[in-house]
């Protein structure tokens, strides 16, 4: 007799077919296998005790703190932990509770019915100016239209083109300067009509750079001000293009200063349900969301965005993260810029792992030899 043990990274359902378990027993046991961990913030103590108790009688577990018992403090803060199965049961159990349970109910149950993406795209990074952070990604004319035929052969479904640097104390440029940048690049693309087969975004949120794209084929606005002008909204509705809404605190000219949150993540969700609204009430159809990995957050906010980056997919849209060469790989791991594609695929692959469907990246070819390898692996 040999023991193996499993990685929790397996398919748990091709696993168990492989196995020979028939197929209803494949859902239940599959059920069992993923685990669900929660951190409750600000929960009543009377809840904390019923959803301790029903917790404890299905098998799961609420970690809660000392005194919590005998209501030494009127909400506490818990940590759930329970497995896919426990975690449907539990969201039942709870219905019929007070104390907010109903809530946390309808919560857990959203929860329990969403599955990570099985497809990771690549975003490459077209900058039509001189002063983006990283040299490499910044071409002209034909230059361009060479490297975004190179990107494409090497595994980039979508061409993401900008012509303002917004990096960390970056300058603002006017709207007729950031055309004329772009332009060239733009209309030699519509000529060879490149966006029949492959998907074409702008790096920008001035509505007269949006308007001139989006006449020649673009179909995504990748918009770092979140939909912040009501003219960029009502562009993407009535061209029907995807929108890109990104979380950054403050202006690239003093983002960085001193971020600070009391939550990153539970601030970065209430934005995104703020601007969701917005967008819908615009009828804009199509959202991703970008958690905006450096624009105005520390090294450790960053950090926990990518960790807890499977939170968000919650909200019901794709996640894209471009970490591409950015400082704070430097801070983790001093390095030169074009010494970081280690670190950028480190943390790529890892909000791949957790949620993430779209990766902005400055290196197709080995963003995409990495993708694969991962898919092989997993």
């Amino acid at each position: 007799m040999r023991t193996l043990k499993l990685s929790n990274e397996i398919d748990f359902k091709k696993t168990l077919r492989e196995l020979g378990v028939d197929g209803g027993g494949v859902e239940i046991l599959a059920s069992k296998m993923q685990h669900h961990i929660f951190y409750i913030k600000e929960l009543h103590v009377g809840a904390a005790n019923i959803l301790k108790q029903d917790a404890l009688s299905i098998g799961a577990d609420l970690a809660v703190p000392r005194g919590t018992v005998i209501a030494m403090h009127k909400t506490v803060d818990a940590i759930l932990i329970a497995t896919q199965k426990q975690l449907v049961e539990l969201s039942r159990k709870e219905l019929a509770q007070p104390f907010g349970l109903k809530e946390l109910a309808q919560k857990l149950k959203v929860f329990s019915k969403i599955s990570k993406p099985e497809k990771v795209e690549i975003m490459g990074i077209i900058n039509a100016n001189d002063d983006s952070f990283f040299q490499k990604s910044r071409f002209k004319d034909v230059s361009a239209l060479l490297k975004i035929e190179q990107m494409i052969e090497e595994g980039a479904s979508i061409i993401d083109i900008g012509g303002v640097s917004s990096r960390p104390g970056s300058l603002h440029v006017s709207a007729d300067e950031e055309l004329s940048r772009i332009k060239p690049i733009v209309d030699a693309l519509y000529a060879q009509k490149v966006y029949e087969n492959t998907a074409l975004s702008i790096d920008s949120y001035e509505p007269n750079v949006i308007f001139y794209v989006l006449e020649r084929g673009f179909k995504i606005v990748n918009d770092i001000t979140g939909l912040a002008n009501d003219e960029v909204c009502k562009l993407c509705a009535s061209y029907g293009a995807k929108a890109v809404i990104m979380h950054m605190q403050g202006k690239p000219q003093d983002m960085q200063y001193d971020p600070s949150y009391d939550n990153v993540v539970l601030h970065v969700e209430d934005f995104f349900q703020e601007r969701i609204e917005k967008a819908q009430s615009f009828g804009i159809k199509d959202l991703i969301l970008d958690v905006g990995i450096g624009f105005g957050k520390t090294l450790q906010h960053n950090i926990e965005l990518i960790k807890n980056l499977e939170h968000f997919l919650h909200l019901g849209y794709p996640l894209l993260v471009g970490a591409s060469r950015k400082s704070m790989i430097d801070k983790i791991s001093p390095s030169k810029i074009e010494d970081r594609i280690g670190g950028t695929l480190a943390l790529h692959l890892k909000a791949a792992d957790n949620g993430a469907s779209i990766l902005r990246v400055h290196d197709v070819y080995e963003h995409s030899q990495a993708l694969h390898v991962r898919n092989a692996l997993r």
